[in-house]
C-alpha cells in the first residue's frame, strides 16, 4: 500500500488526527495513561494497520450492499419477464385474430365489428374473398362486401329485373303480390305494365303475355288451360253439374251457358235489373232478363301468331223460360278458375229455381255462392284437365293456381264476397251444408 510506505520512510514526522471541523485529539495507551500528541513509529505504523483494516472492512462491506442491490434489481426484473411470459395481459388476448384466433404479431392489422383481424381473415361471407376497401355490410354478425350484400339482400325487381331504388327518404320501397310474392318497383303499377286477368302476375320484361282480343292478357302457365269459347266449356259445365249432383242439389232444368267477350259480359250486367251485388271485374253472370248476347268461337286452326286459333262472335237470343236465363262465363280462363266462376253462378241458378227469395241480402247470397266455388276448387285434388276435357297428370302449376283461387276466395275484401263466404263457410263448418241452406230459405240468413 502507498500510504503504508510513506508511513515507513516519514516514521520521524508528526501525524494527527482531526475530526470534520479540524480539531486535535488525543490517544489512549493500553495502560490507560496520556502519552500527549506525540507518537513514536510502532505507534503509528499500528495506527496505520489498524486504519488500513477498517477502511478494507468498510469497503467490502460497501461493495457487499451494492452487490446485493444488483441481485435483487436483477431478480426482480427476471420476475417481471418470466410473469410476462407465463400470464398474458389484456392487451395480448385484444390483439388475437377474431378470423383464425392466432396472435396479431407487428405488421398491419384491422380493427372492426369490435375485434381485430389479419387482413387475409376479414373475408366477405358471401364469396369468402378478403375486404380490403374500407366500406362493408354487416348482415347477422357477418362482414359482406357492399356489392355480395347488395346481390344477396337488396331486393331486385322481378319485372324489369334490376334493384328496386331507395325513395325519397332513402328507404327501400317495393310492392309484392300477397300470395305469389312477386316483388317490384312502385312504378311499374303507373308505367302501364299488364297483368296476367287470371293469376295477377305483372308480366316481366323477358317474359311475353299473350294478348285477348279485348285487351286482357293471359300468362303462359294460365294460357295452359285456358278455355277459349263455349264449346270447349262444356265439358267443364257438366263437371260442375256432377259436383251439384253429388250434393243431391241436382238442377230442376238445363241451363244454357255462354263464354262471352268481357265487353258483352258489362253491357249484359248493366241490362240485369235483378239488383245482384257485381265485383267490379265481372267475370261470370247468372242471367234473368231476356237479352241477346254475342257469345265466342274459334276456328281450330291456331297459328305460332294466333296460338288458340282465329276467334269471332256470334249473337244468340236468350229467351227466358223461367227464372234464369243463361249463364254467362268471360272467355280466356284458366279451367281451374272457369270452373269455380261456373260453380258461383250455377248456385244463384240453384237458388232461384228452388224457391229462395229472389232479394236475398248480397251478403248471404254472394256468401253462399262463393262456399260453393270454394268447395268444388277444394276437391280438384286429383288430375288437372285440358280445355277440350281430357285428363292428364297432376302439375306444380295446377296446386299453386288451385291454393291461389282459395286464396283469393277465402281473403277476398269485400263485404258480400269476402266477409259473406267466411260467415257462410263457418255456418256450413258447424251446421252442415243442407241445415245451412234450409235456414237461409226460412230465414233469409246464416244460421249462427
Amino acid at each position: 500500500m502507498k500510504w503504508l510506505s510513506k508511513i515507513f520512510k516519514g516514521s520521524n514526522h508528526r501525524v494527527s488526527y482531526g475530526d470534520d471541523q479540524g480539531r486535535d485529539t488525543t490517544t489512549t495507551s493500553r495502560d490507560g495513561r496520556n502519552k500527549g500528541a506525540e507518537k513514536t513509529v510502532g505507534d503509528d505504523l499500528d495506527h496505520a494497520i489498524a486504519l488500513s483494516l477498517s477502511e478494507e472492512d468498510h469497503k467490502n462491506e460497501r461493495g457487499r450492499e451494492h452487490s446485493d442491490y444488483d441481485e435483487e434489481l436483477a431478480r426482480a426484473v427476471q420476475a417481471s419477464l418470466d410473469i410476462t411470459d407465463r400470464l398474458p395481459s389484456s392487451s395480448t388476448v385484444r390483439e388475437r385474430c377474431a378470423g383464425c384466433n392466432k396472435e396479431i404479431g407487428p405488421g398491419r392489422f384491422l380493427s372492426c365489428m369490435g375485434a381485430m383481424w389479419h387482413p387475409q381473415c376479414f373475408c366477405c361471407h358471401a364469396c369468402k374473398q378478403p375486404i380490403s376497401g374500407t366500406e362493408f355490410a354487416v348482415s347477422g354478425n357477418e362482414p359482406y362486401h357492399k356489392d355480395c350484400y347488395r346481390e344477396l339482400y337488396h331486393p331486385r325487381c322481378e319485372v324489369c329485373h334490376n334493384f328496386i331504388p331507395p325513395n325519397s327518404a332513402r328507404l327501400i320501397e317495393y310492392r309484392a303480390h300477397p300470395f305469389w310474392g312477386q316483388k317490384y318497383c312502385p312504378a311499374h303499377e303507373e308505367d302501364g305494365t299488364p297483368r296476367c286477368c287470371s293469376c295477377e302476375r305483372m308480366e316481366p320484361r323477358d317474359a311475353r303475355y299473350i294478348g285477348l282480343d279485348d285487351g286482357r292478357k293471359l300468362c303462359l302457365e294460365c294460357l295452359d288451360t285456358a278455355v277459349m269459347d263455349t264449346h270447349e266449356c262444356q265439358p267443364l259445365y257438366h263437371e260442375i253439374q256432377d259436383f251439384y249432383e253429388g250434393m243431391n242439389m241436382k238442377m230442376p232444368q238445363p241451363i244454357p251457358m255462354l263464354l262471352v267477350e268481357r265487353q258483352a259480359l258489362n253491357e249484359a250486367r248493366q241490362n240485369e235489373k235483378d239488383g245482384s251485388h257485381h265485383l267490379p271485374e265481372t267475370r261470370g253472370l247468372c242471367l234473368s232478363e231476356e237479352q241477346t248476347i254475342s257469345t265466342v268461337y274459334r276456328r281450330p286452326r291456331p297459328s305460332r301468331h294466333i296460338p288458340f286459333g282465329e276467334m269471332r262472335t256470334e249473337s244468340m237470343k236468350l229467351t227466358r223460360h223461367c227464372e234464369v236465363t243463361a249463364i254467362l262465363v268471360l272467355f280466356g280462363l284458366p279451367r281451374l278458375l272457369s270452373g269455380s266462376i261456373l260453380a258461383h253462378e250455377l248456385m244463384h241458378a240453384w237458388l232461384r229455381l228452388n224457391g229462395f227469395p229472389h232479394l236475398l241480402d248480397p251478403v248471404v247470397e254472394e256468401g253462399i255462392c262463393q262456399v260453393i266455388a270454394h268447395m268444388w276448387l277444394d276437391s280438384q285434388i286429383g288430375s288437372s284437365s285440358s280445355s277440350t276435357g281430357k285428363s292428364k297428370p297432376k302439375s306444380f302449376n295446377h296446386d299453386r293456381l288451385r291454393e291461389f283461387f282459395l286464396h283469393q276466395i277465402a281473403m277476398d275484401s269485400s263485404p258480400a264476397y269476402g266477409q259473406g263466404f267466411r260467415t257462410g263457410h263457418q255456418a256450413v263448418v258447424q251446421f252442415g251444408l243442407k241445415r245451412t241452406l234450409d235456414h237461409i230459405k226460412l230465414t233469409g240468413s246464416f244460421p249462427v
